[in-house]
């Protein structure tokens, strides 16, 4: 009969995937947006998509292919995530004067209000995360990730892989 595996004393890891930051990333991306969704509820799909709203917070107007871009997705995965935001009353869609196929993003007002609380539960759990961690560590980690982030933004240019591949 197979061992059930209750807890990770009983993993063996091998090399390839410790010593693998691409895969210590994944996992840990994983394990944060389970724990993420645990902690925090009432506010629809946006935990999920809490970056996104991020982003057009602090670009208002923002295209939605620039948005696209900036999250390492094609633009016909970000338009259901949009649907989603816009339906339960996040963001909308405006058209521009000079091109009316052209769509901008912007957060509604009740958007920026429940943010704002959301914003609340994010540091909560960012503490949690990164609890132990001297404010000079958590700067170096930040640091690092941003670049990794800056080389495969770099080699998804210059493959021509980016998010349209």
């Amino acid at each position: 009969m197979a061992r059930v595996m209750r807890d990770n004393t009983d993993l063996v890891e091998p090399p390839a995937l410790y010593e693998s930051v691409s895969y210590r990333l994944r996992l840990i991306q994983i394990a944060a947006y389970k724990s993420f969704e645990k902690q925090v509820s009432g506010f629809g799909s946006a935990p999920r998509y809490y970056g996104v709203l991020k982003l057009v917070q602090a670009n208002p107007g923002i295209h939605q292919m620039r948005l696209a871009e900036a999250i390492y997705l094609d633009r016909s995965s970000l338009v259901p995530i949009i649907d989603t935001l816009n339906k339960e009353g996040w963001l909308e869609r405006r058209v521009t004067s000079h091109d009316r196929r052209v769509k901008r993003l912007f957060l509604t007002d009740q958007g920026e209000q429940d943010l704002a609380a959301l914003d609340t539960e994010v540091c909560r759990h960012e503490s949690m995360m990164t609890s132990g961690f001297s404010t000079n560590e958590k700067t170096r980690l930040l640091r690092d990730l941003a670049r990794i982030d800056a080389n495969l933004r770099s080699y998804l240019v210059d493959t021509k892989g980016g998010p349209e591949a």
